[in-house]
């Protein structure tokens, strides 16, 4: 058996094989099953965390999905994450014949096979995105969000030498290795932490011969990383939220309506000015949003009449109520659901799938909302100083 692209470690009385997996390439499944059936190891630790190892293994999973909870639980932005991965496999394995990912398939497969413990160890992807986002400030998340959307558009062919590149990188990896270049700290959360995590993973394996399965850029830092001890706990912790956003976000809201409150007693007609310009700038520009989504009549409605009042409400965004509606208006199926992957690939399919509509809704009437707050709050102002003056 070829020994390319394995580690051996002996630490603490057990073994440890490593394998460095290229995971766009057809010949570490191969490898991973003939290693697996040679060894007979006790553990086989896989480089997926928990969501990624069920997508991988539950073809249907989408069919469970409920759309409300999304929105709910405000993770409208990791599924558009999760679809930009998805389309991002899509194209490789389109272009290339190749299906990212094989080798943890086979790793799984092979487990079970030969009764081995398997052991899912990366860091769950919803905390390595919390600490990324946390890390590039409010122009990066901007290019983070345009480079996700933009890759689920894409129809560019994936060059020969960033296959190259992809071949040392995991799917996530592989997807913000240009973004990482203008963001050389994103190291920390994406590589460094994960080497970490994967590591004391890797150590706490039940049995005395462990087989990971590991992207092969991940095989350096885990060598190291191994020889010492890593707290899973601080690792698995999100950011520490600034407070300076949560002033703000409640202070502007409480100026705006002292404003408001003050004008009327000075001068109710100006007072009655501020607030029909709050609520037009406010409603009218959330429903655009909402508009521009194509969503349903009453979508854009709940748009137009929750703006002007979450818009003073940092807990609450009129995206969310719009989003709701859609929702049960126009409750997606299962179908929508299968055809996720596929519809994601074009601007017709994006805007036809009831799923990614609702997450257009959701974005598009926030965005709106947003811009309304700016341009009401600037003229209530306008309208009091104004007033002050005359």
């Amino acid at each position: 058996m070829s020994e390319e692209n394995i580690t051996r470690l002996q630490l603490n009385n057990k073994e440890y094989i490593l394998i460095g997996t290229a995971h766009v390439s057809k010949n570490s499944a191969e490898q991973v099953k003939a290693v697996i059936e040679a060894e007979k190891p006790d553990s086989v630790c896989i480089e997926l965390d928990d969501a990624r190892y069920q997508s991988i293994t539950e073809g249907n999973k989408w069919k469970n999905t409920d759309i409300f909870e999304i929105i709910k639980n405000k993770k409208a932005t990791l599924l558009l994450m999760n679809l930009a991965i998805s389309s991002f496999q899509k194209r490789m394995a389109k272009q290339f014949g190749i299906n990212p990912g094989q080798e943890m398939i086979q790793g799984v497969e092979s487990a079970k096979e030969i009764g081995a413990e398997l052991v899912l160890a990366d860091r769950d992807i919803q905390i390595t995105f919390s600490r990324i986002w946390g890390n590039i400030g409010l122009k990066g998340k901007a290019m983070l969000l345009m480079q996700v959307i933009g890759g689920i558009f894409s129809n560019d062919s994936i060059s020969e030498e960033d296959l190259e590149k992809m071949k040392q990188q995991d799917t996530i990896n592989a997807m913000l290795l240009e973004f990482t270049e203008y963001f050389p700290k994103l190291k920390t959360p994406l590589i460094d932490e994960r080497d970490q995590y994967l590591s004391q993973k890797i150590k706490d394996a039940p049995g005395e011969k462990v087989v990971a399965i590991l992207g092969a850029a991940h095989v350096p830092g885990i060598t190291k990383e191994i020889q010492h001890d890593h707290d899973l706990k601080r690792l698995s912790q999100r950011p520490a939220k600034s407070k300076a956003p949560k002033i703000i976000g409640w202070t502007i809201p409480i100026a705006i309506l002292a404003i408001i409150a003050y004008t009327f007693y000075m001068n109710p007609s100006a007072g009655l000015q501020q607030t029909i310009s709050w609520i037009a700038w406010n409603g009218s520009l959330s429903a655009i949003g909402a508009l521009l989504a194509l969503a349903h009549p009453l979508a854009i409605l709940t748009a137009f009449v929750a703006a002007p009042i979450t818009s003073l409400n940092p807990l609450l965004a009129a995206g969310w109520f719009a989003g709701f509606v859609q929702a049960y208006v126009k409750k997606p199926n299962v179908g929508d659901f299968e055809r996720l992957a596929d519809d994601v690939h074009t601007v017709k399919g994006f805007w036809d799938n009831k799923v990614t509509r609702i997450l257009l809704v959701v974005v598009l009437a926030n965005l709106g909302s947003s811009l309304g707050t700016v341009i009401g709050g600037l003229d209530v102002v306008r309208v009091f100083i104004h007033n002050l003056m005359g």
